[in-house]
C-alpha cells in the first residue's frame, strides 16, 4: 500500500454494530495473574479469513456479533475477507461474496448485516491493523478494559489503523462449513466428575440443552435439566480453561468461553474439546445442544483430524475469477493499474514497431 497523502490509511467505522472487537489467538501465560485469555471465539473463522487475505494465522480481526459494522475506506487500497457467521456483505451498496478477498479503493463502503445463520464472524484486512499490543495480544478484554484500541466494542466514529497490504491473487474459498454441522458437543469428563452423582453424569450427557440469554464472551448458562451434586457445589478455586463445564448450586451447566475469570470455585463436570468450541460460539440463544464423553485419546485425534481439515480447505482455496460487474468506472479509477511506462520499440513482440525509436 502506497503512503496516504491525506494521512494515516484508515477505516473509518460508520456502525459499530451489536458488538464488534479486534481479537486475535489470544493472551498467553497471564491467567494465573487472573487476566483472561481473550482471544477470538471461533478460531478457524479467525484463520480462514486470515489466509484469505494473505495474513499470517494469528493477524487480529474484527469479530462481529450477531450484526456486523460499516465503514469508509479511507486508503488508497485495502484489502478484507470475511468467513463464520452468514452475514450479509455488500460494497458500495452492491451484495459481495463471503469467503472471498475483496479488492476496495479509496471512498469505498462496506456493510456487513445482520447474521443469516451462525452467531459471529471475522473479518480480516491484509497486513493487519496498527494497533500495539497489550500483554502480547490485541485483543479485547471489554470487562476489564484490556486491549483493542481503547479497550472497548468498536462503535461509530472507531478509527481502525492500517499496516498495508494485499499483494498476491485474490482467494475464494467456498466450502462454508468445516465443522459438523449438527451433533453432540464433545467433551472429556472432569476435573470434579467426582463431584457429581452417577445420576447427574448420565442427566449431563442425555439432557438436551437450550442455550439461554445469559450467553455472551464470557460463557453461557444452559437451561435444561439440573445435573445432581453428589456432596455439595463449593470447591477450592482452581483454574479454568476454555470450554470448562461448571456446575453452580442451581445444577444447570455454564460453558466457560474465551473471556472467562481465571478462577472458580464450583465444580467443573467436563471440558468442551478444542475443535466444538467454534460450534458453540456459533450457536444462539434458544438453540439446543448437546453433549457426549470422550477420552483425551480421543480428543487428540479430533484436533488433528479438524486441524488437517482446515488446512486442506486452505490450501483449496483458488483465485478469484473477476466478472465485468467487478470492474466499474468507479472501481478502476481507484486502483492502480500503470505500474510504469513501456516502449513499443523495444518489444520485441509488437508487430508495429514505430519508425522512430522513443
Amino acid at each position: 500500500m502506497t503512503p496516504d497523502p491525506h494521512g494515516a490509511p484508515h477505516l473509518a467505522v460508520t456502525d459499530g454494530g451489536l458488538f464488534s472487537t479486534l481479537q486475535d489467538a489470544g493472551r498467553f501465560g497471564y491467567q494465573r495473574f487472573g487476566i483472561s485469555g481473550s482471544g477470538a471465539m471461533d478460531p478457524a473463522a479467525m484463520r480462514l479469513a486470515n489466509a484469505l487475505v494473505g495474513n499470517p494465522p494469528g493477524t487480529a480481526v474484527v469479530e462481529m456479533t450477531m450484526t456486523g459494522l460499516a465503514f469508509t475506506v479511507v486508503a488508497d487500497a485495502c484489502r478484507i475477507a470475511l468467513a463464520g457467521a452468514e452475514m450479509a456483505l455488500t460494497i458500495n451498496g452492491r451484495p459481495a461474496e463471503p469467503l472471498q478477498a475483496h479488492d476496495l479503493a479509496r471512498g469505498d463502503r462496506v456493510a456487513i448485516g445482520r447474521a443469516r445463520t451462525g452467531m459471529r464472524a471475522c473479518l480480516a484486512i491484509a497486513g493487519g491493523l496498527d494497533v500495539a499490543p497489550v500483554l502480547g495480544s490485541v485483543s479485547t478484554h471489554t470487562r476489564s478494559g484490556l486491549g483493542g484500541l481503547d479497550g472497548g466494542p468498536l462503535r461509530a466514529g472507531t478509527v481502525l489503523p492500517l499496516r498495508g497490504g494485499g499483494a498476491g491473487p485474490l482467494l475464494r474459498q467456498g466450502r462454508r462449513h468445516l465443522a459438523p454441522a449438527e451433533g453432540p458437543l464433545r467433551v472429556v469428563l472432569g476435573p470434579q466428575a467426582d463431584a457429581f452423582t452417577p445420576a447427574g453424569l448420565a442427566t449431563f450427557l442425555s439432557a438436551t440443552y437450550t442455550l439461554s440469554t445469559r450467553a455472551d464472551r464470557m460463557g453461557c448458562q444452559l437451561e435444561g435439566p439440573a445435573v445432581e451434586h453428589a456432596a455439595g457445589f463449593n470447591i477450592v478455586s482452581d483454574g479454568i480453561a476454555n470450554g470448562s463445564v461448571q456446575v453452580p448450586g442451581h445444577g444447570r451447566p455454564i460453558v466457560l468461553l474465551a473471556d472467562r475469570q481465571s478462577t472458580g470455585g464450583y465444580p467443573k463436570i467436563a471440558t468442551v474439546i478444542g475443535p466444538d468450541l467454534g460450534r458453540l460460539a456459533q450457536l444462539r440463544p434458544g438453540d439446543t445442544l448437546s453433549f457426549t464423553a470422550i477420552d483425551a485419546r480421543e480428543a487428540a485425534e479430533a484436533a488433528r483430524r479438524a486441524a488437517a481439515a482446515l488446512e486442506d480447505a486452505i490450501a483449496a482455496m483458488e483465485p478469484v475469477v473477476l466478472g465485468a460487474a467487478a470492474l466499474s468506472s468507479e472501481r478502476l479509477l481507484g486502483l492502480n493499474l500503470v505500474s510504469g511506462v513501456a516502449s513499443a520499440a523495444h518489444d520485441p513482440f509488437c508487430p508495429y514497431p514505430p519508425s522512430h525509436p522513443s
